[in-house]
C-alpha cells in the first residue's frame, strides 16, 4: 500500500477515534514550547494500520562483498555421444528436446566390421540438445547426440585481488539472477590462468529448471560476522527533530528514543546508547507515529 495513502488513512482513523495525546495529560506549555516526542495510540488502531513491535536484543551483523559472474554447466553435465564402431545407423529413438535417463537406448547401429547391430545408450541423464543421426546414414566419427543435464548449475564468480583475502570456501552466498535469489556456499576457489582474479564456484539447485546457463549473476558473499550486544532493525529508524532513533512502546503510549548508532548491515544497526535490552520498539510502519506527532505539533504551533 502507498505510504502517503496509509498515513492519510491512519490520521483519519486516529482523529475520529477520540484519542489525542493532550487528552492523556501531555499538554505543552505554549510559553515554553518543547518539541513533542510522544503520542497515544489505541491498540486496536495500531493493529488496524499494521504497527508492529519487537524487543531490542543482540544481533549478528553480516558484512558482505558484491561480486559478479555467470551460470555455467559442469564438465560432467554435458555429454557428446559418438558411435563405438563405424557403421550404418539402423534406428533412432530420440529427438531434440527429449529427456532421457542414463542407459536409455538412443539408436542402433550395424557395425561395418561384424555386420551385427549394437545399441548406443545415454551415458548421462538429461535432455537431448543436438542430434546428428538419421536412419540410413553412416556414423563416421561425428557426434550423433549431445545431452545436457541442467538439474544443477554452477555459478562462477570473479574474485579480484582486493577481495581475495576475504573470500574462502564454505562461505555463504546469495545469488541474484533473473529476479530470483538463491542461497549457496562457495565450493571451490580456482586461480585464473590468464587473469589476476580467482574464480569462486558455487553449486546451484536448478531442479525446477528456472535458470539457464550463460545468465549473468550478482552475488553477495558473506565475508564476516560480528555479534553486537544491542541492535534494532533498520526499518525501525526514523528521524524526529533532527535526531535518529526509534519509537518505543509502553502499553498504548509511543515515545521517540534518540539513539547513538554504530555498525550496521542490510538488516540491523547497532545501538550504542539510548535503548536497553528488552525495550519494545516499533518495527513496521513507525512513520505513521512520526506523522501523528508532527501533525499534533503543527496544530499546537497554530
Amino acid at each position: 500500500m502507498n505510504s502517503k495513502f496509509l498515513v492519510i488513512v491512519f490520521l483519519i482513523i486516529f482523529s475520529t477515534s477520540g484519542y489525542s495525546s493532550d487528552d492523556h495529560g501531555h499538554h505543552e506549555d505554549h510559553d515554553h514550547h518543547e518539541e513533542k516526542t510522544n503520542t497515544h495510540i489505541d491498540h486496536a488502531i495500531a493493529q488496524q494500520v499494521g504497527i508492529t513491535t519487537e524487543q531490542a536484543s543482540s544481533a549478528t551483523l553480516h558484512t558482505s562483498a558484491t561480486v559478479y559472474g555467470q551460470l555455467m554447466t559442469g564438465p560432467d553435465q554435458l555429454s557428446h555421444v559418438q558411435a563405438r564402431f563405424n557403421g550404418l545407423i539402423k534406428s533412432v529413438y530420440v529427438s531434440i528436446g527429449d529427456k532421457v535417463n542414463v542407459g536409455e537406448v538412443l539408436a542402433e547401429v550395424e557395425s561395418n566390421e561384424s555386420l551385427k547391430n549394437y545399441k548406443i545408450v545415454a551415458p548421462i541423464s538429461g535432455q537431448i540438445i543436438q542430434r546428428h543421426a538419421n536412419s540410413g546414414e553412416v556414423t563416421d566419427d561425428q557426434i550423433l547426440f549431445s545431452i545436457v543435464n541442467l538439474d544443477t548449475l554452477w555459478a562462477e564468480l570473479k574474485i579480484y585481488p582486493t577481495l581475495q583475502s576475504l573470500v574462502r570456501t564454505h562461505q555463504p552466498v546469495i545469488i541474484s539472477v533473473n529476479d530470483q535469489r538463491v542461497q549457496s556456499t562457495i565450493t571451490h576457489l580456482v586461480p585464473s590462468l590468464n587473469d589476476s582474479y580467482q574464480v569462486a564456484r558455487l553449486k546451484i539447485d536448478n531442479s525446477k529448471s528456472q535458470l539457464t546457463p550463460g545468465a549473468f549473476v550478482q552475488a553477495e558473499i558473506n565475508t564476516d560476522e560480528q555479534t553486537v550486544s544491542l541492535a534494532v532493525r533498520k526499518t525501525a529508524i526514523q528521524t524526529l527533530n533532527g535526531e535518529s532513533g526509534v519509537f518505543t512502546k509502553h502499553e498504548s503510549n509511543y515515545e521517540f528514543a534518540s539513539l547513538v548508532l554504530g555498525k550496521s548491515d542490510d538488516t540491523f544497526v547497532e545501538v550504542l546508547h539510548g535503548l536497553n535490552p528488552g525495550d519494545e520498539y516499533v518495527v513496521d510502519n513507525s512513520f505513521l507515529i512520526k506523522a501523528d506527532i508532527e501533525k499534533s505539533t503543527a496544530e499546537h504551533d497554530h
